[in-house]
């Protein structure tokens, strides 16, 4: 029987990340492992005005900035995401959190790495068609590209 000793789970504000870490957190307990949490900030950029010295005028130029008081509040709301997770489930365990500024994806396989992981656990949105050819599937990038097993929760939404 394979043990997992340090799990992984990815997390943001939604009800799929949320039923994944309930997932996570339960098999944390019956292993007796420790846990990572990585909450993930994709960093938000403002288009920076400039200004034609010729005429005077602002120009866009698709040249962007990250907005400081932007990434303040993403921090924030990441460091809520993270202590309301481990209230909520994270009850007698060992959890080490981390906060990752890159693609969703690649910031949980780099986290899962940081963190040594035996094992991954993340939700998914159930995307599919369309939708999933635009937005991009989290859980299959980190599934195609882990070095680790990879736990992907569904989540049915009862109509």
């Amino acid at each position: 029987m394979t043990t997992f000793k340090k799990i992984l789970i990815g997390i943001d504000d939604s009800k799929f990340a949320k039923h994944a870490a309930k997932t996570g957190f339960d098999l944390a307990k019956q292993f007796g492992a420790a846990v990572g949490l990585v909450h993930i900030i994709e960093a938000t950029y403002i288009p920076s005005p400039v200004t034609d010295t010729t005429i005077g005028m602002p120009i866009e130029t698709g040249v962007s900035m990250v907005n400081v008081e932007m990434l303040d509040i993403q921090n924030h709301i990441s460091d809520d995401i993270i202590e309301s997770t481990i209230k909520a489930y994270g009850e007698g365990l060992e959890v080490t959190h981390f906060t990752d500024y890159s693609s969703t994806a690649e910031g949980i396989i780099n986290c899962s790495k940081a963190f040594n992981a035996d094992l991954i656990v993340i939700g998914t949105h159930s995307r599919t068609g369309l939708d999933r050819l635009l937005m991009g599937s989290v859980a299959e990038h980190v599934v195609r590209h882990a070095e680790m097993p990879v736990l992907v929760v569904p989540f049915k939404e009862e109509v």
